[in-house]
């Protein structure tokens, strides 16, 4: 009983001071991954206007400099809202930052950050469906290492008109405009994608920095460790790899901004959710982001 009051106690002093507490009880993996797959190939897609993106852009940086009022009044202007969830797999509490009802605005994507702490790394999913398995990765990642950000696109690539969708060639959309805010922040970014095997693609993974010619020490530790454990990688800043990354614009946003980017584009087997080759991918780059959460604010 006193457990119980003690609780109540704190749940009514984080609403008045505007903390919402711990939310909706979720499952969290389950939650991305069902909004991840309804996005099937060639359906209706329309680009947010610059207006819309300009004040999505503002709601994501209020929300990340801790101004969640003022946030959830700039999502509201575009059909948007923010939800406090706790995920009851690990505990941790997120903001998901989400279209208020199915429609146009919902195939734009999703925004997930930590709640309980500041923003020190994000995945990035650009492709779901389409690079299958991708989705359900990204959320696992998301859910093992604390201080973390989940950028999901709500489309499949092939979505609307020519390349709409395909939001990591595009500027004007929702995702783009979520990574870039990040960016300004100084937040390194790993973003998701998959490749079928093939004679000229004999990988299992294959890493990149995007625009950047060179690789950050991180990049180079991900390989590293990637290769330790038995996966075969291409490394695109010492390797001729294909699937490099170099024309995709968050990578080129991230060079402007000085913010760390990594590409990496995986196997069938090494994005499955199960398997050897998976469960190595997924200690590798959860390494990587463990020790993106351990670089101090700042740096």
């Amino acid at each position: 009983m006193l457990s119980l009051v003690g609780c109540h106690d704190a749940a009514r002093d984080q609403e008045a001071a505007g903390d919402p507490g711990t939310g909706e009880l979720v499952n969290l993996d389950d939650r991305i991954v069902e909004y991840a797959e309804q996005a099937g190939a060639h359906d209706p897609y329309t680009p947010p206007s610059a207006a819309q993106r300009e004040r999505l852009a503002r709601g994501v940086g209020q929300l990340l400099d801790g101004e969640r009022d003022k946030a959830e009044e700039s999502f509201a202007s575009v059909g948007f809202q923010v939800t406090r969830l706790t995920d009851s797999g690990f505990g941790r509490r997120y903001d998901e930052v989400a279209a208020r009802k199915p429609g146009a605005e919902a195939r734009w994507g999703r925004l997930y950050v930590a709640a309980d702490s500041g923003i020190r790394w994000s995945v990035q999913v650009p492709h779901p469906v389409a690079d299958r398995g991708t989705e359900s990765l990204g959320a696992r990642l998301l859910e093992k290492t604390s201080g973390g950000a989940l950028v999901l696109a709500g489309a499949h690539r092939t979505s609307g008109r020519g390349d709409a969708a395909d939001v990591a060639h595009r500027t004007d959309s929702v995702f783009h405009t979520i990574v870039t805010e990040l960016q300004k922040r100084g937040v390194p970014g790993l973003q998701l994608h998959g490749f079928a095997k093939g004679p000229d693609r004999p990988y299992d993974a294959i890493l990149s920095t995007g625009a950047a010619q060179t690789a950050p020490e991180e990049a180079a530790t991900l390989a590293a460790r990637m290769q330790a454990s038995g996966l075969r990688v291409c490394r695109g800043w010492a390797d001729r790899c294909p699937l490099e990354g170099t024309t995709n614009v968050q990578g080129k946003s991230a060079e402007g901004h000085h913010a760390t980017f990594i590409h990496a584009e995986l196997a069938p087997a090494a994005r499955a959710e199960d398997g050897k080759k998976a469960a190595q991918a997924r200690t590798a780059l959860s390494d990587l982001l463990f020790d993106w959460s351990n670089i101090p604010a700042g740096r």
